[in-house]
């Protein structure tokens, strides 16, 4: 088929205002037609302009777009028939209208020179190409405006977005699993030559370990009703940026399976891609402000899991395109799977211990790593491990308990078992979740560092040891009680315990006499 004769009727264009060619795909009963836009700037006077993608061909021509699909099968589409072609294209303007519904006018039904009907195609309005947000990116403007404005509207789309019982599937373990195991057999054609081995089976193992532990915050995001069909596709390049507000095209029509998913996944496709645009910042920007703009809160690992799953789906249709024979494809594969990995590496949950006698600097440390990275912080002191409520500050034992061995609330040394029994409570609630741990606690017994090696494990964690050592200049610099004023009977059992301390052989002793600043570096190095 000629697509350029096809496409015109009686010597014109075929457009939303033709009678005959053209099938409004939302002239269902009862479903109401796209609204009449205003008048897109620059686009009427833009020159004619045919483009080619891997699944389309776009025929611009005046203020109009007209979209025909391949008749090719990719493996992830199958275009082979006008039926399934005509599907997609009313699957789009549906879809589409959601976000853009003054731009989608409808499909369009193409007829050869004899008049047969032969294809179909979907029939937008042009935008203006300067106002594309990859443009404005990678021009370097400010589009803090524009990204606040996309961050809003994505928030109320998705409260508008369909769930079910069937969609929320989409987020469990067990689906997501399978989608990375697919895409991980989708490039295994390619490996050695367009992609890294070692890269992808990295890949593969980080994916399927964050996945094992998080099984709780998965079916809480199911439960919260966070898993929606949505968009699916979201780049920069399909972002317009208009003085009324953004326009967001482009919608992922043909297959439901990778448009549905959690909304966090859907929101991290835009930040993925401008993080390949060399933008992380646009992309924390975008993801705080949605988060604002949504009202619900995430850990910091799942958006990694699913800007590295987006990378890795880019992946895929880059070695699709390579092998489809476009060169510079190759290294944008390989970029999209160091993406990939990179957030995986950071997503990783960690269970960190801090331990070492009071007066090492222990408390400042364990605060300060837990801060510089937004971890969870959970402190032995904190749920009684360390003075009861008939201890002042000072030390001092008004009850007179202190000669019996116990604190003023009755405590001795068999309530440390109870104490960490509650660390790892809270501990395994907040890993199962996706929030890294760092626990402050005296860590001499190896029985309860075992405990602790044991919930890494349950909870597919990596579990990280780090111990401070007396002297430290850390010691002075805040966190938790100095030893000074620690209780009596408290300062009587850890000078006995760390006289004897079990070996703890698995610790990094962090290095002494380090500066509190020093000491935090080493810290996050062993931790990272």
């Amino acid at each position: 088929m000629d697509v350029a004769t096809a496409t015109l009727t009686a010597g014109l264009p075929v457009s939303a205002e033709s009678s005959r060619p053209v099938r409004d795909a939302t002239t269902a009963p009862g479903t109401p037609t796209a609204p009449t836009a205003p008048s897109m700037p620059g686009a009427a006077a833009a020159p004619a302009a045919l483009v080619e993608t891997h699944t389309s061909i776009l025929i611009f021509l005046g203020d109009r777009v007209y979209k025909v699909k391949k008749s090719a099968d990719l493996g992830f589409l199958d275009f082979r028939t006008r039926q399934a072609r005509l599907a997609a294209c009313q699957a789009e303007v549906d879809l589409n209208r959601r976000l853009a519904p003054d731009v989608y006018l409808g499909v369009a039904d193409v007829q050869g020179p004899d008049g047969a009907l032969c294809d179909h195609m979907v029939v937008m309005r042009r935008l203006p190409a300067d106002r594309r947000l990859s443009t404005l990116v990678t021009a370097g403007v400010d589009v803090t405006d524009e990204l606040r404005a996309t961050a809003r509207l994505l928030a109320a789309f998705h409260t508008r977005c369909e769930t079910s019982a069937e969609i929320a599937d989409a987020g469990s373990s067990a689906t997501l699993g399978g989608l990375w195991e697919e895409g991980l057999r989708g490039v295994e054609p390619y490996l050695g030559t367009v992609l890294d081995g070692a890269t992808v089976d990295a890949i593969g193992r980080l994916a399927a370990r964050f996945l094992a532990g998080r099984e709780p915050l998965l079916r809480e995001r199911q439960r919260l009703g966070l898993v929606r069909d949505g968009h699916g596709d979201l780049l920069a390049g399909d972002i317009y940026c208009l003085e009324d507000g953004p326009r967001i095209l482009d919608c992922l029509e043909f297959d439901q399976r990778l448009r549905v998913g959690d909304v966090l996944g859907d929101i991290g496709f835009l930040a993925m891609d401008l993080e390949s645009l060399g933008r992380p910042d646009l992309a924390a920007f975008l993801l705080a402000h949605y988060r604002q703009y949504a009202a619900e809160s995430h850990p910091r690992s799942l958006a990694d899991l699913y800007i590295a799953y987006r990378a890795f789906v880019r992946c895929k249709v880059a070695c699709t395109r390579y092998a489809q024979g476009v060169e510079s494809a190759a290294a944008e594969a390989r970029a999209l799977a160091a993406l990939a990995l990179s957030h995986l590496r950071q997503g990783r949950v960690r269970l960190v211990l801090v331990g070492g006698v009071p007066g090492s600097g222990r408390g400042a440390l364990a605060a300060g790593l837990a801060d510089a990275e937004e971890w969870t912080l959970l402190r032995a002191e904190d749920i009684g491990l360390v003075h009861g409520p008939g201890y002042d500050l000072a030390g001092t034992d008004p009850t007179g308990a202190e000669a019996a061995g116990r604190d003023a609330a009755g405590r001795d040394a068999t309530d440390v078992e109870a104490g960490y029994d509650e660390l790892f409570r809270r501990a395994r609630v907040a890993l199962e979740r996706g929030e890294s741990v760092v626990i402050d606690a005296a860590w001499e017994r190896r029985a309860d560092r075992d405990r602790a090696a044991e919930l890494a494990r349950v909870t597919a964690a990596d579990l990280v040891q780090l111990r401070t050592a007396r002297g430290g200049s850390g010691s002075s610099a805040g966190g938790g009680l100095r030893w000074e004023r620690t209780p009596g009977p408290v300062r009587r059992m850890a000078a006995a315990s760390s006289e004897h301390p079990d070996p703890w052989p698995e610790a990094t002793t962090l290095p002494q006499g380090a500066g509190p600043d020093a000491l935090l570096r080493a810290a996050r190095r062993a931790a990272g």
